[in-house]
């Protein structure tokens, strides 16, 4: 089914990595992903109404407050696009504005664009979920040689791979090649057993690109155009700096300053880990791939791949507090293939976010009520990763938060309100 417009109103912060967590019985059981015709439900169309306009009347506050550089969002229901906002500057030194079709760095929501591709081969037989990485990488080894033995390509993709969280992200950031990094990991001291306990990874993860490589001949990124960025149309989607670089709009990575946002390059360092954070779409390209991933494209992304991505696997309690509207929304939270699986308010909640430096992704969709929200920025702080979960209050019919901060009289406006020194590179998450 195509992607649909109804109208159009024109006009990442994602939780920390957690630590490695044992896994253990969550408090509520892992939620039953919604799947099929039969258990989808209809949101109120005066509810989404009303939402819509309280989204816009908070992206109003939001531009009057110069708390972000420059944004994208769209709000996609039932295969259509019934919100789509730009607010700010893709490069605030040029005033050249955001545009829908202006490109951003995803940072981590580039995971699920990697498992969707595996689970794709995996259905073409080149490999299974199961498939050992000692009999398809010469080079792979951990500490202990059991645990070698025993990882499997939904290991590393569902982040339970043992090893504590973040290994060696800070010297990838060091400008370490991840070729070397990868051949490392048997120096790191486990925190689990495989498949024990949640240990978030950027570097581990890239690893399914070497697998894709050696099981089809193909490279990772070639493969992701042709499997899926060309028959959604994300017609702008690309891998790497140079094709963010190149792209006729893309927005600057900005940092705060006594003077407002300041534009600065954008680094290599999270590119070289690209099924990890190697993606770079516009707001036009999401709404696509957020219906793709509500099964408006079975053609291109079967209902059948989408309930195995989607189903909860290792339990991810530290995201339970990780901020104010996790604490008070989530009964249970858990990490599926590329995606993390929240129980929000009593209901199913498919997300991931994404940030590394200058830019913050988020993306969230209920799949009973094919109702989901993508939100794009290329800046620092905070206040627009409030804004989803408002939405999602509203939609949900939940008590009102203004999780954001931005109703208050004196909305933030984190440009003039924090130093000019440079930030380190965020770790994508």
């Amino acid at each position: 089914m195509p992607l649909k417009k109804c109208f159009l109103l024109i006009a990442s912060i994602g939780a920390l990595a957690s630590p490695a967590v044992i896994a253990q019985p969550a408090v509520t059981a892992p939620p039953k992903v919604a799947t099929g015709a039969a258990v989808e439900q209809n949101l109120p169309a005066a509810r989404i109404k009303d939402t819509l306009a309280d989204y816009q009347r908070w992206l109003d506050r939001l531009a009057d407050s110069d708390a972000v550089a420059g944004l994208a969002t769209a709000v996609v229901i039932d295969d259509k696009v019934v919100l789509e906002r730009t607010v700010g500057y893709a490069d605030v030194s040029t005033q050249k504005p955001i545009t829908p079709d202006t490109v951003f760095r995803l940072a981590s929501l580039s995971k699920a664009f990697a498992t969707a591709l595996t689970g794709l081969l995996v259905q073409d037989g080149k490999l299974s979920w199961d498939t050992k990485l000692v009999d398809v990488l010469p080079y792979f080894k951990l500490k202990d040689a059991q645990a070698s033995a025993q990882a499997t390509v939904s290991d590393i993709l569902g982040q339970r791979l043992g090893l504590p969280r973040n290994t060696y992200d800070s010297m990838l950031e060091g400008e370490v090649s991840y070729e070397e990094l990868v051949r490392k990991l048997d120096e790191v001291d486990m925190a689990c057993g495989v498949g024990q306990c949640y240990g978030y990874q950027n570097v581990a993860f890239g690893m399914i690109g070497d697998i894709v490589l050696a099981r089809t001949g193909d490279f990772f990124y070639r493969l992701v155009d042709k499997r899926i960025f060309y028959p959604l149309g994300m017609t702008t989607a690309s891998y790497g700096l140079a094709a963010l670089e190149s792209s006729p709009s893309w927005a600057r990575p900005h940092r705060p300053s006594a003077n407002g946002w300041i534009p600065f390059e954008p680094t290599e360092t999270y590119y070289r880990v690209a099924p990890a954070a190697g993606v770079n779409a516009s707001l036009h390209d999401m709404e696509k791939w957020l219906a793709a991933q509500m099964g408006a494209r079975p053609d291109v992304l079967p209902q059948s791949l989408l309930d195995v991505l989607h189903t909860p696997g290792v339990v991810t309690p530290t995201e339970l507090g990780a901020t104010p509207w996790r604490s008070a929304r989530l009964k249970s939270a858990y990490y599926a293939l590329g995606w993390r699986v929240y129980n929000y308010g009593g209901e199913t909640l498919i997300y991931h976010a994404g940030a590394v430096a200058g830019y913050r992704t988020m993306i969230g969709f209920f799949p009973k009520y094919r109702a989901g929200v993508v939100t794009l920025w290329n800046s620092t702080g905070p206040v627009p990763s409030g804004l989803m979960p408002m939405v999602f209050d509203n939609l949900l019919g939940l008590p009102h938060v203004d999780w954001a901060g931005i109703e208050s009289a004196t909305a933030p406006g984190a440009a003039t309100k924090k130093s000019g020194k440079p930030r380190k590179t965020r770790k994508p998450h």
